[in-house]
């Protein structure tokens, strides 16, 4: 049963790079703040109108598909993890096939929504088709545009801050070598504290976790769809919101966690990871978890200084940045790890 190799990656980010000083013309902030709490110096934000999470995949999935040797007609299956889909549905999967000019072969499209967890969740995914023999060649994309969803104001800065714009691909084939490849993958979730790091609108909870209104007459009166809209403007609940303690707690415990579980599965220390890509949330989780595992800076890769966090981006650009540099070369074992809303998170060891 072969293991899913990567046989291809690529990234791409937007041109548009926007600076801690930048953050502080549109609201009460400081470059010391935000790199203090997040280790974040600047990201990219996509051209409104232009850009979308959907165009970004595509050019990072012509570079992944040229770097496979193969043509995007190879293609045989499309994994895309977003928490920002270009339209609420349908999901980006096959508007990704269309951007590509792929649609004449009617492959199959897959939405993952499982924000910063995305990736490695598809990732296990794409692993247990490629181990079943179903498909050969299956493009996983990570791709946000949060630029296009978020607080611009002095109420918003401790999330605004944190997120930019990019997208990574990777084509996953057949391993000739049942010693390469994807080794192991680990899933978990745990949704008692769901709405600690959410958007809860749009929606269809019903207000559950929104402040009651009495609106005094039918919903279904034209004023009462007024009043609900004020509501939402009210209470913001259509910007991300976030605990950010309870956040920063909970993954610097299950990053460690999941970690040591795909090391333990397969037999290895944390001596045999010669490259640790976490998820970009945060600088400061990312040096607790080296800290933790007793890691050295050149075993652990990070790019959130200049990308911020891109959730389900995150992962793959900065495991292709890694590849570029020639941090992460044959015969390498290398270790993936996420943590985010859901709560979600997840490991992958790779024999690269």
């Amino acid at each position: 049963m072969p293991n899913a190799k990567i046989a291809g990656i690529g990234f791409y980010v937007p041109e548009q790079v926007v600076t801690n000083f930048d953050l502080m013309k549109v609201m009460d902030t400081s470059d010391e703040w935000i790199r203090e709490r997040s280790g974040i110096i600047e990201r990219r934000y996509g051209k409104k109108h232009e850009e979308t999470p959907t165009t970004m995949a595509a050019e990072a999935a012509k570079v992944a598909i040229e770097r496979a040797g193969i043509s995007k007609e190879d293609i045989d299956f499309i994994i895309f993890a977003t928490l920002s889909p270009d339209y609420y549905f349908p999901g980006c999967g096959v508007l990704l096939q269309r951007e590509l000019g792929i649609t004449k072969t009617e492959i199959g499209a897959l939405d993952i929504r499982n924000q910063c967890s995305g990736f490695i969740y598809g990732l296990s995914v794409a692993d247990q088709f490629i181990k079943s023999g179903m498909y050969k060649n299956i493009l996983l994309i990570g791709s946000e545009m949060h630029s296009m969803g978020l607080d611009f104001s002095t109420r918003g800065r401790a999330i605004t801050a944190l997120f930019g714009d990019g997208a990574g691909a990777v084509v996953l084939q057949p391993s000739e070598d049942e010693n390469k490849g994807v080794l192991t993958t680990h899933l978990h979730s745990d949704g008692t504290h769901a709405e600690e790091l959410a958007m809860l609108s749009p929606g269809s909870h019903g207000g559950k976790h929104l402040p009651d209104v009495d609106f005094g007459f039918p919903p279904a009166d034209e004023l009462g769809e007024i009043f609900v809209y004020d509501n939402l403007l009210e209470n913001k609940s259509y910007y991300p919101q976030m605990d950010g303690q309870l956040v920063f707690k909970k993954a610097v415990t299950k990053f460690p966690e999941v970690i040591m579980e795909a090391l333990t599965k397969t037999g290895y220390t944390p001596a045999d990871i010669d490259m640790l890509v976490p998820h970009q949330a945060n600088l400061r989780i990312a040096q607790f978890v080296q800290k933790t595992l007793q890691l050295p800076d050149d075993k652990v890769f990070n790019n959130i200084m200049k990308y911020g966090n891109t959730t389900a981006a995150s992962i793959p650009i900065a495991l292709c940045e890694a590849w570029e540099q020639g941090k992460v070369k044959e015969g390498d074992l290398v270790c993936l790890a996420a943590f985010g809303s859901g709560f979600t998170w997840g490991s992958a060891l790779i024999r690269w």
